[in-house]
């Protein structure tokens, strides 16, 4: 059964109305939440980025069903993978176990700031395979000494671990993401519904007799009661969404994004996002991601102004016809 989830969108919103709305999808039914972790927005309209851990320990304790998510977590730069393994440990313990790690190779706009060079694509993927590595063993709760190319652990050790290890998620975009991560990771993270990505990732994971996996995507949309005041949203704060990856994970800052920007029109947002009260337009756009062996989709419902009527007035309609539209079983 395709399992639908919110965004609690860190680039948009601020830390208390993010628990608000978290406590709102889980009452309206929303299967999981998962949360972005900036240090900057994507532009500068959308204006915000608190530390999404400490959002998701407070979403810890105010929800009761909701499972929780990173989408993404980069633990290379910003992070060092031993901390990144002890915060998702104690998130999966606040949590009692609803907590999944999702992890990504970064984009240079947040890891920037800690003052190191931005690595190739190719090192990034090796650095996270390290991490990876490194996180998965100290779930165990043992100690651990690591030497990699990339990363050094000395004696360490997660002292306050859950009884079953935290399941982590791994973003990819093409084949060599996938060999290098089906084997290791539980679960696939993707922004875009390629069904070959899917079908690449079971075969990995198949010749290995590794478990089932789900396959956990995303996609935007601006709600609004004015189709026209969707389309001006969304332009304005989600016009880099269709740069790409290889793009967006290069860009150094929200001026950058501006620029990189500045020929996208409106038009060219109605194409991609659906716009305006038209829940079936969204249906229909969401559709391709369980079509292409999605199990798990989160919805982010475009900036903070609508965000409390679009949970109030269509998330539950949305749910219900989502879930009326994907496959059961």
């Amino acid at each position: 059964m395709t399992r639908f989830g919110y965004t609690l969108m860190t680039e948009q919103s601020g830390p208390k109305a993010l628990v608000d709305y978290a406590v709102a999808a889980e009452g309206l039914g929303f299967d999981f939440a998962v949360s972005s972790d900036h240090v900057f927005p994507w532009l500068d309209a959308q204006g915000h980025a608190p530390y999404a851990w400490s959002v998701l320990g407070a979403v810890a304790h105010a929800t009761e069903r909701l499972e929780l998510m990173t989408y993404v977590t980069c633990p290379t730069m910003r992070y060092h993978p031993v901390v990144v393994a002890q915060k998702a440990a104690t998130m999966a313990l606040l949590s009692d176990g609803r907590f999944t790690l999702g992890l990504g190779a970064g984009e240079n706009l947040n890891e920037h700031v800690v003052g190191e060079r931005w690595p190739a694509v190719d090192e990034r993927h090796e650095m996270l395979v390290e991490a990876v590595e490194i996180i998965t063993q100290l779930f165990t709760g043992e100690f651990l000494s690591y030497q990699g190319d990339h990363f050094r652990v000395d004696s360490a050790r997660i002292w306050d671990v859950p009884g079953t290890p935290v399941e982590v998620g791994v973003a990819v975009s093409g084949r060599r993401a996938v060999e290098n991560f089906a084997p290791i990771a539980d679960h696939l993270i993707a922004t875009e519904p390629k069904g070959n990505l899917v079908q690449q990732w079971d075969a990995v994971r198949n010749e290995t007799a590794l478990p089932a996996s789900r396959k956990i995507g995303q996609f935007p949309i601006s709600w609004d009661p004015d189709p026209d005041a969707a389309v001006q949203r969304a332009h304005e704060q989600f016009r880099w969404f269709g740069l790409g990856w290889p793009v967006n994970s290069n860009l150094p800052s929200t001026e950058s994004f501006t620029r990189a920007t500045s020929f996208v029109k409106p038009e060219d947002i109605q194409a991609s996002i659906p716009c305006g009260p038209d829940l079936d337009a969204v249906v229909q756009k969401v559709a391709p991601y369980w079509e292409a062996g999605f199990t798990d989709i989160a919805l982010v419902q475009i900036g903070d102004q609508r965000q409390q009527q679009f949970l109030d007035e269509a998330a539950g309609p949305l749910l219900e016809k989502l879930r009326a539209a994907a496959p059961k079983d």
